[in-house]
């Protein structure tokens, strides 16, 4: 199955640090229309129907609006790459092999807003792509695409390279911009939201990394050529990444709404060995997981979500018959409890307990009212935690209780995924 590449056009064919390359494969000529009539950018991205792709789907011309429409003497446009779902690796590819399209993007959405500066905050164990991105970011700021008056517009915008430390909760946006600011990393108490005050209490427009890369076809070609690609309510396309128990492992880009069969049988080539699939963990660590049946669901942001599916940022892992559902379950959670930031009471409490209900399973210990309580607490999570993390680490267990409930019954001893 041939693929659609927007976000990753021409990457791997050109060098990733020169702008003369990206230059010559059209790169930075979205920027040079944003400049001519900045007014109309917002109105581009609103009318092509984007969605943020770092998991949420969040209007992003709305978002780029919240920015624009507060009156302040200082905005700043920060790219969220902190990358730290496990299982997601869209954001390194697209910074690895063409990051000249993220800064194009930012420097757009500044144009929008009226921002003159701008942050990448890079996950910490992406160090490889610290070099490319300096380099890169060096040879745009020669060449005036960033920096002091782009493309000749009179207009000011830089970016700055920022390192996280490895801390998963600051893929949440305001615990990126506590990090920002040289603070602990921790989720804020919303509203105010950062479109209105972000960092340093200043304007923000926090946006992922692929998102960010979207804006220059979408500025290029027009929101109509975009809407013309994916579904009526979420255009475009996704970078995918497949991984698990699959043949083809990588990241692929695709129109939303492929189907979760096509990425599996005709991209990925099926589990290995001639094994069978015996679930699908869609949306990333903190996604649901579903089972074969549900194969055909596509995969956009209100389908996924009528058939208990996750989209989240895009990733699928496959599990096969030989692997054992409550280990992966115990895994998941293992993650969750250790990178808690421990602000709320109920992720700080419930991850280990969570954790702790998920090994009586495994042992052969479990009560039905066991089963009972670890149902009750991830509910009390999903809407009592204070961010994302929290609010989705239960996620993987609710939705295996709901389509695998062979693997809960008390005092089974279950060992396989299949069995």
């Amino acid at each position: 199955m041939e693929e659609l590449r927007v976000v990753l056009s021409k990457a791997g064919d050109i060098s990733p640090i020169k702008s003369s390359e990206y230059v010559s494969v059209g790169g930075y000529e979205g920027l040079r229309k944003a400049v001519e009539a900045p007014e109309k950018v917002i109105e581009f991205i609103k009318a092509s129907g984007l969605r943020g792709r770092g998991g949420a789907g969040f209007p992003t011309g709305l978002k780029l609006s919240f920015t624009a429409n507060t009156p302040a003497d200082q905005k700043y446009i920060v790219c969220n790459a902190d990358e730290g779902e496990p299982g997601t690796n869209k954001d390194r590819v697209i910074m690895e092999e063409i990051p000249h399209r993220i800064f194009e993007g930012m420097a757009i959405a500044a144009v929008a807003v009226g921002a003159d500066q701008g942050y990448i905050y890079l996950r910490a164990e992406y160090p490889h792509l610290k070099k490319i991105l300096e380099e890169a970011l060096a040879d745009a700021r020669e060449h005036s695409f960033i920096g002091p008056n782009i493309v000749n517009s009179g207009f000011n915008f830089d970016i700055q390279l920022f390192i996280g430390a490895g801390a998963y909760v600051c893929g949440e946006e305001t615990a990126l911009l506590d990090s920002l600011e040289g603070k602990r990393g921790e989720p804020r108490f919303k509203p105010p939201f950062p479109g209105v005050a972000g960092l340093w209490g200043k304007p923000t427009l926090v946006n992922n990394v692929e998102t960010l890369a979207n804006l220059p076809a979408i500025i290029l070609n027009g929101p109509e050529w975009f809407r013309q690609i994916g579904t009526e309510k979420c255009p475009g396309t996704k970078v995918f990444t497949l991984s698990g128990n699959i043949l083809n492992p990588g990241v692929y880009e695709y129109p939303i709404g492929v189907t979760i069969r096509e990425l599996f049988e005709d991209v990925g080539g099926c589990c290995p060995n001639g094994k069978k699939l015996y679930a699908v963990q869609t949306g990333g660590a903190s996604g649901n997981i579903i089972p074969p049946s549900l194969l055909d669901t596509p995969m956009d942001i209100e389908r996924c979500s009528e058939n208990g599916a996750t989209f989240g940022a895009g990733d699928l892992m496959f599990i096969d018959e030989d692997r054992c559902l409550l280990d992966v379950l115990e895994n998941l959670i293992e993650f969750f409890e250790h990178e808690s930031c421990g602000k709320c009471t109920p992720c700080r409490t419930g991850n280990p307990q969570l954790l702790a209900l998920i090994r009586k399973f495994k042992n052969g210990t479990a009560k039905q009212s066991d089963l009972e309580l670890m149902l009750e607490l991830g509910n009390v999570m999903v809407g009592g935690c204070l961010c994302g993390l929290g609010q989705a680490a239960p996620n993987p267990i609710l939705s295996a209780v709901r389509f695998f409930p062979e693997v809960f019954k008390v005092n089974n001893n279950y060992e396989r995924g299949a069995s």
